[in-house]
């Protein structure tokens, strides 16, 4: 535990902790800030642990990481209030619903949090540290998504404290028994500062309500960094972090090496035990580390979100490519991942002018760049985080690579010899442009195509081919000539939607200046020329930048990707330009980001003729989103693929969802449908209208039976309807009852995406498995009281009885019910309540002796009670936690429930 030692000032003693951080060498006295409500942290390299070594731990709190502090900061005194943030957020029309002023703002979004810092800052003429280009606000005004959003740790502005700060300061009271937890607080949020504390002192660190930290959750390092501010993104869940634990804790749990709550966090997370407390100052030289444990100094910044882009190319499958050049990698986005983030290759090749494959699965690149003579190597490669695959060209040179696809339907690649300066005839004529086709992961023979180095794009029907790098130099027929009155041009891109326009820069000259009526400077106008190299249009660039890099985006007519450069000649922004109405759309942001190609997947209709909405159809995401949402997501889509297959479906909640292995007994074609949630109302409505409605492959539909909680609560239902407009799409065609359109699939697959994590635990078959952790029921926890309502009997019952609608319905189909009693901690004999969520045993016992009852009179309703009460023979091994099952539990509830389907007769 930590010492305050007063003698004269204030000091930190060294002290050191499995579970714990630790400061040293803070030799100066944490004093009351000049600023509001703010305390002075005087830090001269002092030293924090985060983590901690305990196994028992999240994975990404452990191991333990050492941070350097090299810079003094401030930070709240108290976490912020709801009345100092209805005073500066009046004017956002918040919906602020608190008792009293004194309390810690709470239910606010991590963009809720630092939209504040940045109003307190302008208040006070500062600089802002968080910057962003649109605001999102939910249907209850809170801040759901900020569209462009960026941190500049640099900047000297109000903030939100970064994890080792807030670590250092914690650790120098900390002490969770005295705070407001789950055993002195009611459950109840507290007065800021409630707890008695001296004037140089932080309070409510710990306990009260959790508080926002400003870094993106990644994993620590067994090493040491200085200036730590997190991970370069939040991965494809988009994580944030949590610190000090809320009045619903017990104090025991309260830790600080904690960093999250029990659901997932992400940025716009809301919970009414999670407030925030500022720091101000800036940061020098931050270090941002990723999950591969490289520390560096930059990154990229993902900007424009999968939505914005959208509107422009209709589809979420796209991708965007790009050589970051301080580490001459390869570094891509995927916009069908989910939550961005900036993937890149580590290799010792040198990446230049990456292009991304027709079908968005390769990316082919070489290490020689335009405009520089000499020999260059071309690969490809998948594009994926390991950059697997990779393949080299076996010729002596091969440059600037581009994708095309061949009338006769082959995939090709053409290339030059040399990409070196075209402005000497002789030199141009003596390199020449090839094409090879390439196909399963192999490059075919080279043909040439003809003498030059054209790389700047062939035509789909080869009548033309330019190339820029001095000279704007075009092939048309098989004559060679040289447009643009043969002034300085660069960054020539042919167009591939057969209208045959050149993409090109200039250097402000007077060709360039008489067409478009004014002076400009280098290449601060993208200009496009017709297929006889007359200029027919030019889009300016953001004031204060310069367009370099310049590229037509394939299939997307009127859209280019470029590189902005600053005034100092930094490429530090890559963005998408509409050439229809000249808008600037921002896709990154960083020190040096080049030679950017940006892919989407063009839609290409069946022709079943079914016209779909697709800003509806398939729809089942959105950009505000929680897990649950985006598992159902992953699982629509699996629905809709195996819906010719599947012969039991599985729906419930997450005791389904991970108790039940779909893939184990694959003669069943089992689909398992569950997600977290326990919502009979939302079960009974997918069953019924999407289940029944496309029964006729189905042999049983298999029910959670989850009664320990039906009590009409929670609305997980509207969770889903109102998430997304595809559900209500279905539900305005009948769930299309009378046949599936075509496209559907497609729709969806095209729809935005779930986070890659949470695609790649899910099974084609729906299949979500768990790790054994065991009953962990000590101590055992009733969450709610055992004994029903009134209101709550009358919910349970109504559903009760629309199960047995249900097997009335289904039985007249042929289709069995099946209905799953899971087993929970045996613990819970010793308690009043069936189990986690309460019901009555005496209650309990009646229900299921009437189900029992009920599966006797009716031969198409089965239950299966592995409760039992408690006294089950699922074993410690078998679960994950008190009421849901690991792997080996689900393989036991699978295997008897097979055993079950083999009894009946179909």
């Amino acid at each position: 535990m930590y010492s305050l030692l007063i003698c004269g000032i204030l000091c930190l003693v060294t002290a050191c902790s499995n579970s714990v951080g630790y400061t040293e060498t803070v030799n100066n006295g944490i004093t009351v800030d000049t600023l509001s409500g703010m305390l002075r942290i005087p830090v001269y390299d002092a030293r924090v642990v985060l983590g901690t070594t305990n196994e028992l731990a999240k994975s990404n709190e452990r191991p333990q990481m050492t941070v350097i502090l090299d810079y003094p900061f401030s930070i709240g005194k108290s976490e912020v209030t709801c009345g100092e943030f209805k005073s500066l957020m009046e004017s956002q029309e918040y919906s602020i619903d608190c008792d009293h002023n004194d309390l810690p703002i709470m239910n606010v979004s991590y963009y809720d949090a630092v939209l504040f810092a940045n109003e307190r800052s302008k208040k006070e003429g500062l600089d802002t540290a968080y910057t962003y280009s649109s605001i999102v606000y939910d249907s209850d005004k809170h801040c759901s998504n900020l569209e462009g959003f960026a941190f500049h740790p640099e900047v000297n502005a109000y903030r939100l404290p970064t994890e080792a700060e807030w670590v250092l300061v914690a650790s120098i009271n900390w002490n969770p028994a005295q705070a407001w937890t789950a055993e002195n607080s009611d459950y109840k949020v507290h007065r800021v500062c409630g707890k008695n504390t001296a004037e140089n002192e932080t309070c409510d660190m710990a306990g009260n309500v959790m508080e926002w930290i400003n870094d993106w959750l990644g994993n620590f390092r067994d090493t040491t960094v200085t200036n730590y501010v997190g991970a370069p993104d939040g991965g494809s869940l988009g994580q944030r972090i949590l610190k000090g634990g809320s009045n619903r804790n017990p104090a025991y749990s309260i830790t600080l090496f904690s960093r999250g709550d029990v659901y997932t966090v992400t940025s716009s997370t809301r919970a009414n035990y999670v407030g925030f407390r500022l720091a101000y100052g800036a940061i020098p030289n931050a270090l941002w580390m990723g999950s591969d444990g490289k520390a560096a100094v930059s990154r990229v910044v993902p900007l424009a979100n999968s939505s914005t882009l959208r509107s422009f190319t209709k589809t979420y499958a796209m991708k965007l490519a790009f050589r970051n050049d301080l580490t001459g990698n390869l570094a891509y986005i995927d916009y069908l991942g989910g939550a961005l983030t900036v993937e890149e290759i580590q290799d010792s090749l040198s990446v230049y002018h990456p292009d991304i494959s027709p079908d968005g699965k390769k990316v082919a690149f070489s290490t020689g760049l335009e405009g520089i003579a000499g020999k260059s190597a071309l690969y490809v490669r998948d594009l994926d985080a390991e950059g697997s695959n990779l393949v080299k060209l076996d010729v002596e040179s091969a440059a600037i690579p581009r994708w095309r696809v061949l009338e006769n339907g082959d995939t090709a690649i053409v290339y030059v010899t040399d990409a070196g300066n075209n402005k000497n005839e002789s030199d141009f004529k003596a390199a020449s442009t090839w094409q090879v086709t390439f196909a399963n992961g192999k490059f075919g023979e080279p043909q040439k195509l003809f003498d030059g180095a054209y790389h700047g794009g062939i035509s789909e029907d080869n009548s033309l081919a330019v190339t820029g790098a001095r000279l704007l130099r075009a092939r048309v027929g098989k004559s060679s000539v040289i447009w643009y009155n043969e002034e300085q041009a660069c960054n020539a891109s042919l167009a591939q939607d057969s209208s045959k326009r050149t993409l090109f820069l200039d250097f402000g000259g007077k060709t360039g200046r008489d067409f478009v009526g004014s002076k400009y400077g280098t290449h601060e106008r993208i200009l496009v020329a017709d297929s006889t190299g007359k200029l027919i249009q030019s889009v300016a660039a953001p004031k204060g930048y310069s367009f370099d890099h310049s590229e037509w985006i394939p299939s997307g007519n009127n859209l280019v990707v470029a590189t902005l450069t600053n005034a100092n000649g930094a490429h530090t922004k890559i963005v998408l330009v509409d050439m229809s109405d000249g808008s600037v759309v921002d896709l990154a942001e960083g020190d040096e980001l080049w030679h950017p190609a940006f892919w989407f997947k063009k839609r290409v209709a069946t022709g079943d003729g079914v016209s779909l909405d697709l800003d509806s159809a398939g729809m089942y995401l959105s950009e505000d989103h929680i897990n649950s949402q985006s598992k159902h997501r992953v699982k629509m889509e699996l629905y809709w693929k195996n819906l010719n297959t599947t012969n039991v479906l599985l729906v419930g909640s997450s005791r389904m969802e991970m108790g039940i292995d779909a893939d184990m007994f694959p003669e069943w074609n089992m689909f398992n449908w569950a997600i977290p949630g326990i919502d009979p109302v939302r079960d009974m409505y997918f069953a019924t209208n999407y289940g029944m409605n496309h029964s006729e492959h189905l042999k049983a539909v298999v029910f959670s039976l989850d009664i320990d909680s039906w009590r009409g609560t929670e609305d997980f239902l509207s969770l889903m309807l109102y998430s997304a407009p595809g559900y209500m799409y279905d539900a305005n065609h009948q769930f299309w009852k009378d046949g599936v359109p075509e496209d559907l699939i497609a729709a969806v697959e095209n729809s935005y995406p779930a986070e890659t994590d949470v695609k790649h635990q899910i099974s084609d078959r729906g299949t979500s498995m768990a790790i054994s952790r065991g009953w962990d029921a000590d101590p055992i926890e009733v969450f709610y009281d055992s004994v029903y309502t009134k209101k709550q009997m009358k919910f349970f019952n109504d559903r009760i009885e629309e199960l047995k609608f249900f097997v009335d319905m289904a039985s007249a189909k042929g289709i069995y019910v099946i209905g799953i009693i899971f087993p929970q901690a045996p613990q819970y004999k010793k308690t009043g309540a069936l189990g986690l969520y309460g019901l009555q045993r005496s209650v309990a016992k009646e229900v299921i002796e009437s189900l029992q009852a009920y599966s006797k009179e009716n031969k198409h309703f089965v239950l299966m009670d592995e409760n039992k009460m408690g006294d089950h023979d699922y074993t410690d091994d078998m679960a994950h936690n008190r009421d849901h099952l690991s792997y080996l539990g689900a393989a036991q509830m699978t295997a008897r429930l097979d055993s079950v389907l083999k009894t009946l007769k179909w």
